[in-house]
């Protein structure tokens, strides 16, 4: 289906009946999400699927330091709820080793419908997602993966929680994987004032200035914005530079994974739900505010052999037709993207000991 059509499908029901929610989370911790309007569940593997006890053990295994080889590093480490499970730094040194990484914290939101992980899409699965951070020396430094299970496993309250999830037996490193598989899963994102209109909501409102920015996303950004998911799930080359490394060095993006020329410079497309909250932006932290991001648009883009068809004007500079008078109706439409009950939501926050 053409990205302009399906906004026409997407938008032309607003102020219908309320839409589905996610599955509720177990008694007490906190009300059902919202799901994105179009999408009435949360996709999960067949043989992984969603359940409470697994969720619960995959968030206490995301919060815990204890999966790092110094005892000091959890995932929320660089992925903090208030962040919109993002980083504040342009490349992050919050791992074991202090040094800063290749590339920029990305924001875990809606996984469960993600194609692909990363900024390269070097994974395909939440499931294999966990082991890059486990192993990486610059991030939790386990080089050892069976030295960790058995640490688990000497902790009796760690061995009944997975025991609870998995049944007996359970502690096996294949189900911390899954378990923190499912916990990622449930990081669903639809609850923004944008999405509380699109929803027809009582007290759903969008500001005729937040409108006029939809009116301008939908006409500048849907090639790779589109869907009420907010990315198209591909790679693009945005125009950020104008030379690559070669064969699979980390500065080609997606073409150290496809190792063809074509792919260089392209980079994943990230979601702008919550995009208010998860600066700075692009895969290296570049820009540390929107408005330096619409500029780079606007007049900033650098021309390159793979640079992306929806930026390149003819003879003109590549970016998009954004006038200086429209950047605050699209700066307060990215602002009604956040979603605040995904920062502040205690099932997605740490647990409380038990």
């Amino acid at each position: 289906m053409a990205t302009g059509l399906l906004w026409a499908v997407l938008l032309g029901a607003c102020g219908e009946a309320a839409g589905p929610r996610a599955p509720a989370p177990p008694e007490g911790e906190s009300r059902p999400r919202a799901l994105p309007v179009g999408f009435d569940s949360i996709p999960a593997l067949q043989d992984n699927p969603l359940t409470d006890e697994g969720v619960s053990l995959g968030r206490w295994l995301f919060y815990s330091p204890a999966l790092s080889s110094t005892g000091q590093v959890s995932c929320a480490t660089c992925h903090p709820p208030s962040r919109a499970f993002s980083d504040d730094a342009p490349l992050t040194q919050r791992g074991v080793s202090g040094k800063p990484l290749a590339r920029h914290t990305p924001a875990l939101i809606n996984l469960a419908w993600m194609e692909s992980l990363f900024w390269d899409g070097g994974l395909k699965n939440l499931e294999s997602l966990s082991l890059s951070p486990l192993t990486h020396p610059d991030e939790m430094g386990q080089a050892d993966l069976g030295a960790l299970m058995a640490r688990l496993a000497a902790d009796p309250g760690a061995v009944r929680r997975f025991e609870d999830a998995f049944g007996p037996g359970g502690l096996t490193l294949g189900h911390l994987l899954q378990a923190l598989a499912q916990f990622q899963r449930t990081l669903v994102s639809a609850d923004s004032p944008y999405d509380r209109w699109r929803r027809g909501e009582p007290g759903g409102e969008l500001s005729p200035l937040a409108q006029e920015g939809l009116a301008l996303v939908q006409r500048h950004c849907t090639p790779c914005h589109g869907s009420e998911l907010f990315t198209d799930n591909a790679f693009h080359n945005n125009g950020l530079d104008a030379r690559f490394g070669t064969g699979e060095d980390v500065t080609r993006g997606r073409g150290r994974i496809t190792l063809r020329d074509e792919d260089a410079g392209h980079y994943k497309t990230p979601t702008l739900r919550n995009v208010a909250l998860t600066a700075p932006y692009m895969h290296d932290g570049r820009f540390a505010t929107l408005d330096a991001v619409l500029e780079h648009y606007r007049h900033g883009m650098v021309p390159s052999a793979t640079l992306d068809a929806a930026f390149q004007r003819g003879g003109a500079s590549p970016g998009i037709g954004l006038e200086e008078g429209e950047k605050a109706a699209l700066l307060a439409f990215l602002e009604a993207l956040t979603d605040p009950s995904f920062l502040t939501d205690p099932a997605l926050g740490p647990p409380e000991p038990r």
